[in-house]
């Protein structure tokens, strides 16, 4: 077993690895690593364990953020719910977890994170607060829909009454998408990422990912980006306006990508990440979501506590409602060069 960095050459190599291991998310892909140089500019260290007659056995992608306001620090990885190390065996898994902690120390790096949907026995310090909400899909919209309890059902009902359309599509979605995300960030106190990255996904992965986006006449009033991997689809982003609330442009939207997602076979919807107990985490869980704990490990330069580069960090609250009085368009423009060290 030899643990060394990702080459060109091992590209199709990888590829198989990510498709055939049981334990693979779809950010285990190598598109993400080019999704995330060209957006952000990061440096990226993908490791792999090469096994006998040059067969890969595990990997990590590991991404290295750097800047003065956050430290410098590696993540696996930043911007969504997984990533972390994959492996065969429990000593290759270590092994890979070694060398991330060597290329951290080498760095001068304050913390290593790793972003694991199952737990590791590694030695590390790590965080289970979190959970991912995900929800078993039946075989046709219909039974999804017959499944859901008579509420539910009204709530999805009230926009359609109101006339509000629906549209899931490809990139020809992203501007309304993003105007809707970016409205929705500022509101949170939250930076944008930039509209770029979005548009660098749906490039490097146009078969796996879509738009889905509510609209009140020709007005995008909710919308969320999907992207899907082996049997399950994911929405990590997803958005509405504050003002268009009380007509639960929101219900329709996830109606529609939970039908969407039954009628193109997938057998899992991920929700993604919530905090038991928090609002985001009973909305989702009225879709009939049930929580599955998410592993975030450590390694450590120095003792102390674990690193929370995060809004509910207390000492970022002044700057978080700073963020919400700031006008749109210059959230636009500062929000991406800032978003883009905040893993």
């Amino acid at each position: 077993m030899g643990i060394r960095l990702y080459r060109e050459e091992d590209r199709n190599e990888w590829d198989r690895y990510v498709a055939t291991s049981d334990h693979t998310t779809a950010y285990h892909q190598l598109g993400w690593k080019h999704v995330i140089e060209r957006s952000f500019g990061h440096r990226t260290y993908y490791l792999v364990s090469e096994g006998e007659h040059g067969r890969i056995d595990g990997i990590l992608p590991l991404v290295h953020l750097k800047s003065f306001v956050f430290g410098s620090f590696y993540v696996s990885l930043p911007y969504f719910n997984y990533g972390g190390v994959c492996a065969d065996r429990p000593e290759t898994t270590n092994a890979l977890l070694q060398e991330a902690i060597r290329l951290t120390g080498e760095a001068g790096a304050t913390h290593l994170e790793i972003r694991e949907c199952r737990p590791l026995v590694v030695g590390l310090p790590s965080k289970s607060e979190k959970v991912s909400m995900r929800l078993e899909l039946p075989d046709s919209s219909e039974m999804l829909w017959n499944s859901f309890p008579s509420k539910l059902r009204s709530q999805i009902r009230k926009p359609q009454k109101e006339g509000f359309s629906v549209k899931i599509g490809g990139k020809e979605e992203l501007d309304s998408f993003y105007r809707v995300f970016a409205r929705n960030m500022r509101q949170l106190g939250t930076p944008v990422y930039p509209k770029e990255f979005f548009h660098e996904i749906m490039s490097v992965f146009p078969r796996s990912t879509a738009i889905c986006v509510v609209r009140e006449k020709h007005m995008p009033v909710a919308a969320g980006f999907l992207v899907g991997f082996k049997d399950t689809l994911e929405i990590p982003w997803a958005s509405s306006l504050r003002e268009y609330n009380r007509l639960a442009p929101n219900m329709l939207l996830y109606w529609s990508v939970l039908s969407f997602a039954s009628e193109q076979g997938y057998k899992v919807f991920d929700f993604g990440r919530s905090t038991p107990g928090e609002g985001t985490y009973h909305f989702k869980a009225q879709w009939g979501a049930t929580p599955v704990p998410l592993y975030w490990y450590y390694w450590m330069r120095d003792a102390g506590p674990l690193p929370e580069i995060n809004p509910r960090n207390r000492k970022y609250r002044i700057a978080i409602e700073m963020w919400k009085r700031l006008p749109l368009v210059i959230t636009q423009v500062v929000g991406p060069r800032i978003v883009r060290n905040i893993p």
